[in-house]
């Protein structure tokens, strides 16, 4: 073979044999199926290409291009005459235009997430603060001499703006408060001590006011002498003649920070990914000095008070049907010598029923740290292919407690195909095409709003004759490919977790894969780009409490300052038995009865 012909043959085409007409599926499902995700990795093939050769480019302009700026030819006008308009138009409606169908039912991602263009209407909900444009007298003055008078107003549209937020010091005063009584009681019973702690000044004053108030008040003199058991018994049965009025607990005792400063750096944090030493900046800039180290021992004590409520959190989370879990590291600083210094975040995702995002903190990846977590649950499990799970599945020598049942994700089963379609083209696209159609399955469910009942017998009637079809395909490919190739692992990992792969089938709460639980992974994985690491074991349990209540008031659009503001407020004075009162969901509950409440009783407008 000479070496031009060598050269125009094309790369694919020495490294994947072409599938012959016979290699090729006879379903006409799932050839359709195949052909769209050839269609998407031509698309992403061809994109990924147009980036390489636009790189080069560049490379080889900056390597053997001329130094100086020169217009481009191929590049157009920034303002194009009418006849460069109508030229490029004449070119644009000759090109051919390449058009592909997409699959029955398919929306592109691009069109999904198309918004309508245009200024927006703002909310109701935001403050409005009029602003009269009039003028001034001398503007009033018309041309022929005559004033001119107002006759109305219109309005001048309406201008979004913002100032920013703004510290200020809340001054506690607590009140004093005299029984006259009392204390002409105890100045008769004890002379001494009324002119050593004198009732002073101001209690002299008063006593004499509430006397001239009533001057058939006159206070019964002490009986016995001074000293005496009598005399004693007597200023005892007096009560207080002062007593003042406390401001109740705070967050923290005795501390500076009142409970909507300390919502405000939970969220900076935990939520917007703000790490300390930024809001120490950030607060400097506005004349208030937060050392991060001041911050850090908040955050610990609001984790601390906090942590009643997190534990009713767990203890409701452990009593779902299904729960998803996921775990990502983060560094940590505090390690002992010899050990990893690679901490977990774990994420347990509760049902419907218990809507709570709880965060757990270990040391490491062992399963002590599932395990422990999940002693007291029993129910389904989405997780990955960990091995620390597998003892979880099986049956517990305890009496009575049934083993957790594994629902594996079908989202890592089919990304080892697509990681395989470099090596095995027609094989993952054709096991890409299988989930295609079983992902369309569900999507049009999730579309159609069907319940849990609807669902099952979907999964039922259309779901598992397909994940039948498939297995039979699977177990026929792998005595044919390469045991160590990609596309052999990728068959391995769906036949020997295929139970659990299908598990999702048995139920219509079950989903078909673990994503939720990873999205929850992606706010770990961005707040460690920003503060890095956690400093200790005992910083990373922090976190993993503050991440909780972050975590669940997104996933139940709830203003996280809002709540924590509050929260922070009513927990010291709260009791055990009304802790239940402020979990996220009751919360809001809660907020939303006493909304609709006040709207009711409020009376009704104007009739125009």
């Amino acid at each position: 073979m000479s070496t031009a012909a060598h050269a125009s043959e094309p790369l694919s085409s020495c490294q994947v044999p072409v599938p012959t007409p016979e290699q090729l599926p006879d379903d006409l499902a799932s050839l359709k199926n195949m052909i769209v995700e050839l269609v998407v990795t031509l698309r992403q093939r061809d994109r990924d290409l147009e980036q390489v050769r636009q790189r080069v480019h560049l490379l080889l302009q900056r390597l053997y291009g001329r130094r100086s700026e020169r217009l481009n030819p191929d590049q157009p006008l920034l303002f194009p005459s009418d006849n460069d308009a109508s030229a490029s138009g004449n070119d644009a409606s000759a090109a051919p235009a390449l058009v592909v169908e997409k699959a029955e039912g398919e929306k592109s991602s691009r069109q999904r997430r198309r918004h309508k263009h245009g200024r927006r209407r703002l909310s109701d909900n935001l403050p409005r603060r009029p602003v009269h444009h009039e003028l001034s007298q001398a503007e009033r003055i018309c041309v022929c001499g005559h004033n001119r008078i107002e006759i109305g107003v219109e309005s001048g549209g309406e201008q979004l703006d913002w100032q920013p937020a703004s510290y200020f010091v809340w001054q506690h005063w607590n009140h004093k408060y005299l029984c006259p009584s009392c204390a002409g009681k105890r100045m008769e019973a004890n002379p001494a001590q009324a002119e050593d702690k004198a009732v002073d000044k101001a209690v002299d004053k008063a006593v004499d006011k509430a006397v001239d108030k009533d001057k058939n008040a006159q206070p019964p003199a002490a009986n016995g002498v001074p000293g005496s058991a009598e005399h004693i018994a007597v200023v005892n049965a007096i009560g207080p003649a002062i007593i003042t009025a406390s401001k109740g607990p705070m967050p923290i005792d005795k501390g500076m920070p009142g409970p909507g400063l300390l919502a405000h750096i939970i969220v900076s944090k935990y939520a917007d990914h703000l790490p300390l030493y930024r809001q120490e900046n950030i607060s400097e800039r506005q004349g208030v000095k937060i050392p991060r180290s001041t911050s850090c021992d908040w955050m610990a004590a609001c984790a601390e008070l906090l942590r009643p409520l997190y534990d009713l959190m767990v203890a409701s989370v452990l009593q779902s049907a299904w729960l998803h879990t996921d775990d990502t590291p983060v560094k940590n600083l505090d390690h002992e010598p010899g050990e990893t210094d690679k901490a977990r975040f774990w994420i347990y995702y509760g049902d419907r029923t218990h809507p709570y995002n709880v965060f757990d903190f270990t040391i490491n990846r062992k399963r002590d740290g599932p395990q422990t977590f999940l002693a007291k649950f029993h129910g389904y499990l989405h997780a990955d292919a960990f091995t620390g799970y597998d003892a979880l599945y099986l049956p517990s020598p305890r009496a009575g407690k049934e083993p957790i049942k594994e629902v594996a994700c079908n989202a890592h089963a089919r990304r080892k195909f697509h990681d395989a379609k470099l090596s095995d083209e027609l094989r993952a696209h054709q096991a890409l095409g299988y989930y295609r159609a079983l992902y369309m399955l569900e999507g049009g469910a999730t579309a159609n709003n069907f319940d849990d009942d609807q669902r099952l017998r979907m999964r039922q009637d259309l779901s598992v004759p397909l994940l039948e079809e498939f297995k039979a395909w699977l177990d026929k490919q792998r005595d044919q490919v390469l045991p160590k190739s990609p596309m052999a692992e990728a068959i391995g990992y769906a036949l020997n977790n295929w139970s659990a792969l299908i598990r999702y089938t048995e139920a219509g709460f079950l989903s078909i894969d673990n994503n939720v639980a990873e999205r929850e992974m992606k706010r770990i994985a961005i707040g460690r780009k920003n503060w890095l690491f956690v400093g200790s074991e005992n910083g990373g349990r922090t976190a993993a409490v503050l991440f909780s209540f972050t975590s669940t008031c997104h996933r139940l659009s709830i203003d996280p300052w809002a709540y924590l503001q509050d929260v922070l407020s009513r927990l010291p004075r709260t009791s055990a038995s009304q802790l239940a009162e402020l979990l996220p969901d009751r919360w809001q509950a809660a907020r939303q009865a006493a909304t609709f409440n006040s709207e009711a009783s409020s009376p009704p407008g104007p009739v125009s």
